[in-house]
């Protein structure tokens, strides 16, 4: 097999991996529109039951206090479409990422290299390493409701990754050919699939604590307790940024092999200090008890906006020793 065939059979398997992400994606969306009426039903059963004790207290002379009302349909409570629509909305994201995977072989096969040799490619395995971390955590842990807040920026990832940054499949610049490619780069393509998942877990965090704050009802209610999911992205992120310490000082290492500096203020190396720099500030903002976990967690989204920043506008827009890697 050629390696123009095994090239094709590789944009093949990632158009596949994006239709069964759009079926994912919108099977995600069913199953959280399903919550809400659920949980809407179970406030009116409790307020007809509450009214009834009361009315009874009222006859009886005595003012009697309803029960708390419930915002937790149990899984018996909830819909069979609802269900269904998980039950699909799973099986197609572990579809989807083991379609990625094979994408991702197929292309190394094709340039006979580690399969990160620019944007489009760091795209994709990217994608892959979200999917599936996602999926396998899944396994552990009820994360139906945050699978639309996974496949709906994966599926944006890859869209651009096809669109704005394909790149036909080539043998890398002779200053990449390394073996620190496979461990600097994927280290950090590693770290930013886990980055992912930790900034959507804080924008829900952030958006479920607003509508509690603002007294309002939401399918957000049908979600684990605030806290719990701040704590959970903020053990990501303690995963994470060990990962991007390591980036940093391998891609300084690799620097002083390639380019005879451990640094040269190139803006792709100052963007990736930047970013540690600004989730230092957030993990020492979240261990810091005068700083709400509020403030914390608008920091570290700050930091995901400079990943965005580092990879869709610094790639594309400044010149540097980079830019052979970029588009």
């Amino acid at each position: 097999m050629t390696n123009e065939s095994l090239a094709g059979y590789a944009n093949l398997s990632l158009y596949s991996a994006m239709a069964v992400f759009t079926i994912a994606m919108v099977c995600h969306a069913i199953y959280l529109a399903a919550l809400l009426p659920a949980r809407d039903q179970l406030r009116g059963q409790a307020v007809d039951r509450d009214s009834e004790l009361v009315t009874a207290g009222a006859g009886a002379g005595s003012g009697v206090g309803g029960p708390p009302l419930p915002t937790r349909p149990t899984e018996g409570e909830l819909s069979s479409r609802a269900r269904t629509a998980a039950g699909i909305a799973a099986s197609t994201t572990w579809l989807g990422g083991f379609l990625l995977v094979l994408s991702v072989a197929l292309r190394g096969l094709a340039v006979h290299r580690w399969p990160l040799g620019n944007m489009f490619e760091f795209a994709v395995m990217g994608s892959m390493f979200t999917v599936l971390a996602y999926s396998i955590w899944s396994t552990r842990r009820d994360l139906r409701w945050l699978g639309l807040f996974i496949t709906g920026p994966v599926l944006l990832v890859l869209g651009m990754a096809v669109a704005v940054w394909y790149t036909e499949a080539s043998e890398l610049m002779p200053s990449l050919r390394s073996y620190w490619l496979v461990i600097h780069v994927t280290v950090a393509t590693l770290a930013t699939a886990v980055f992912t998942i930790g900034a959507a877990l804080t924008a829900v965090y952030l958006l479920k604590d607003a509508f509690e704050r603002s007294g309002r009802a939401s399918v957000l209610d049908r979600f684990p307790e605030t806290p719990a999911i701040e704590r959970t992205a903020y053990s990501l992120h303690i995963v994470a940024f060990p990962l991007w310490t390591f980036t940093l000082i391998a891609g300084a290492i690799w620097a002083r092999q390639a380019w005879a500096s451990y640094w040269n203020w190139d803006p792709k190396e100052v963007w990736t200090f930047v970013i540690w720099v600004v989730y230092a500030a957030y993990l020492h903002s979240r261990a810091t008890s005068g700083i709400s976990r509020q403030t914390a967690s608008f920091i570290a989204l700050a930091g995901y906006a400079c990943i965005i920043v580092n990879f869709a506008v610094v790639n594309v827009f400044f010149v540097g020793q980079h830019s052979y890697s970029g588009l």
